[in-house]
């Protein structure tokens, strides 16, 4: 018996996935940018719940909810090599709508290689967008529960599992005994766990789709146990992202997780739902074209994104002069110094020689004084 559908329905499946993945990424920009603003128009406020209380990041944080729902949805209709790269659309609708909507401008005389480049990687983006939707894979099997176990007993998805489970570990040791934080092991280990996270993604979205129609799929196991293996992939994938962003850069930790995450993805979809089984070479080839053009945009773009520098100047203030002098580039806790005290936090970007304020000529009073000496300073006998 075929498990896959005719070319029509196929592609009509395939339209449909492909447009939910692609609203659901754009309200997930949206809804980014909204909380974004959100957070910088109650920047500086004494309570850093407020934007709690605010519709604007209630907006925001539903606008989030209904685009990963659709992008959830999507994954049931379309293909997992035909969803993954799309995440490439909610990358290039950030860096447009921080440009129009969050005013993120810079002069452009500095500034012109760098949106030169932002230019060309959204360019790069939409092409490849169109080549890889355009030349996917359109066979769609029907994710009942019985065909998922089939797939998941099969011995390339058993060799896939093993390969990347040995992989997983080697990475993991050498990440916590080898203190190797480097950012590609740590989002291998993210693109390892994104792996089955799409896989059992796609086949729960599957089986509720399947039971919304009428075939209940709910109630046999590996229902179960696709929800579990869903929930805990995503749990650790967070948890080494968050470990990622506080060793580098954000931008940098966007592009090459975009990159790893869509590989693996596209690989789990051939090895576990055999997606490019009815593919011919050339439609294999400009696939993979696109998929490049994508990587190349989501990098460019990401890599010019401005980068905010961190700074951490403090002022110290001579004991025997009265003489307050700015740092550059302070240590976080402020240093100790011997007949000196530190306070405040002004920022001054000057990457030289601490800078002596000038101030005027402070003389000392006496240390001590009595009755006779309040005539000469009758402010203090008011006192």
């Amino acid at each position: 018996m075929d498990i896959f559908k005719n070319e029509g329905g196929s592609y009509t499946d395939n339209l449909i996935g492909t447009l939910l993945a692609i609203f659901g990424n754009v309200l997930v920009s949206i809804s980014l940018s909204i909380q974004k603003y959100s957070h910088v128009t109650l920047a500086g406020t004494k309570d850093p719940r407020t934007f709690y209380r605010t519709k604007t990041w209630w907006c925001g944080f539903v606008l989030t909810c209904l685009g990963e729902g659709a992008n959830f949805v999507s994954y049931a209709f379309a293909p997992l090599a035909l969803i993954a790269p799309l995440n490439a659309v909610s990358v290039l609708t950030s860096s447009i709508l921080g440009l129009i909507f969050l005013r993120e401008k810079s002069k452009p005389s500095v500034n012109a290689k760098r949106y030169g480049l932002s230019f060309l990687g959204c360019l790069l983006t939409i092409g490849g967008t169109y080549l890889f939707v355009t030349f996917g894979p359109n066979s769609h099997e029907k994710l009942n529960a019985e065909n998922i176990v089939r797939h998941l007993v099969g011995w390339p998805v058993l060799l896939f599992v093993l390969l990347e489970i040995i992989t997983f570990c080697l990475l993991l040791y050498f990440y916590k005994q080898r203190s190797a934080n480097y950012v590609v092991v740590i989002l291998l280990l993210v693109a390892l766990l994104g792996s089955i996270t799409v896989i059992s993604v796609k086949a729960v979205s599957g089986m509720l789709v399947l039971t919304a129609e009428g075939t209940m799929q709910l109630d046999n196991p590996i229902f179960s146990v696709m929800c579990v293996c869903m929930v805990a992939s995503v749990v650790f994938q967070a948890r080494f992202l968050s470990q990622a962003c506080r060793l580098h850069d954000s931008s940098l930790i966007a592009s090459v997780n975009y990159i790893l995450s869509t590989s693996f993805a596209i690989a789990a979809g051939a090895v576990f739902y055999f997606e490019f089984k009815n593919e011919d070479v050339l439609h294999i080839c400009m696939f993979l074209l696109g998929t490049v053009f994508c990587f190349l945009g989501v990098f460019l773009i990401t890599k010019n994104r401005k980068r905010p520098k961190t700074f951490e100047p403090y002022v110290t203030m001579d004991m025997t002069n009265g003489v307050p002098t700015i740092h550059d580039k302070g240590p976080i806790n402020q240093p100790e110094f011997t007949g000196s005290f530190t306070y405040g936090a002004l920022v001054n970007n000057d990457c030289v020689l601490p800078s002596t304020l000038p101030v005027a000529n402070l003389e000392q009073p006496p240390v001590g004084f009595g009755p006779a000496d309040a005539s000469i300073y009758p402010e203090l006998k008011k006192d």
